[in-house]
């Protein structure tokens, strides 16, 4: 490299580092009021910075803000929308085209006496090939599965043990009741006195059987009668069992006849001693326990 050169590039260099002062003076007393020290390399590099945070700004301002359909050229939301609705309308439009053309040299084959071409609808109206296909079992599929057999718990739909259903009409003559508890009954059955059931004095430690088969479509507890259970069985009819000491069975549970479902207990404000006290009820109506259950 000449010498020359050499000498220009750092005498430009060092003109770039000269240092330079703004002096701000009173004009009447000629007093230095403000002062400012600078190069050249830091006007260019004030100056740099500046431009590039300013066209930047403007640049994000532009692209994420309303500003941008001022932009020459650049679509606005109705636009856009306007261009969307356009294409859908013109591949609609493209396919009816193709439609009819198919169906015009369809009729013209026909009338020249030739057979016409077959119009392939598409692969979508294909039957598809379902002989290779691999079933396994995924997580997804176990999780609908268990799904599904929580809310099937709640299905009331009960079998009878004979070969036929049971009607919601059958008469409950026609049932088998198993006996709820071995007890004596202590009061009976009375809609006079809003007794919808009879009261079975038992011992505290005596199992609490179902007298049909059903699911359980209640097991709480509540404070006058403490734990009740209610089961659902055929025929529209519900056996109620309350004041027990604890429940064996949860809502949901599918029951046989003479399956235990709770302990006879003394719970609840509405009892003087362990007790059993049992309703029937079927579309909705007390009856008396005592005409088809012999204690």
């Amino acid at each position: 490299m000449p010498e020359s050169t050499e000498k220009k590039r750092k005498t430009l260099f060092n003109r770039l580092r000269h240092t330079y002062r703004l002096t701000f003076l009173n004009d009447n007393t000629l007093e230095e009021v403000w002062h400012l020290r600078f190069t050249r390399m830091n006007v260019l590099s004030i100056t740099g910075f500046i431009f590039i945070i300013l066209v930047g700004g403007s640049m994000m301002l532009v692209m994420f803000t309303p500003l941008r359909v001022l932009v020459p050229g650049y679509p606005t939301d109705a636009m856009r929308r306007q261009i969307g609705i356009t294409t859908l309308r013109l591949d609609s439009l493209e396919y009816e085209i193709n439609l009819r053309d198919k169906y015009i040299h369809a009729v013209n084959a026909i009338i020249l006496g030739r057979e016409p071409e077959l119009i392939d609808a598409g692969a979508e109206s294909r039957p598809a090939n379902y002989d290779n296909i691999s079933f396994t079992r995924s997580e997804q599929d176990s999780l609908l599965r268990k799904q599904v057999e929580e809310e099937e718990r709640f299905n009331f739909v009960i079998q009878s043990p004979s070969s036929t259903s049971l009607s919601e009409e059958a008469s409950l003559s026609r049932l088998h009741f198993f006996k709820p508890v071995e007890g004596v009954v202590s009061n009976k059955f009375s809609l006079n006195n809003n007794h919808f059931g009879v009261d079975l004095v038992a011992a505290s430690s005596e199992v609490v059987k179902s007298v049909l088969d059903g699911t359980v479509i209640m097991s709480v507890w509540t404070l006058e009668t403490g734990y009740v259970i209610q089961v659902q069985h055929a025929a529209n009819l519900i056996s109620i069992y309350k004041h027990n000491a604890r429940p064996l069975k949860k809502q949901g549970d599918k029951v046989k006849a003479g399956d235990a479902i709770a302990i006879v207990g003394n719970s609840g404000e509405l009892t003087t001693g362990p007790h059993l006290h049992f309703e029937i009820w079927q579309n909705g109506k007390p009856v008396n326990p005592e005409d088809y259950i012999v204690f």
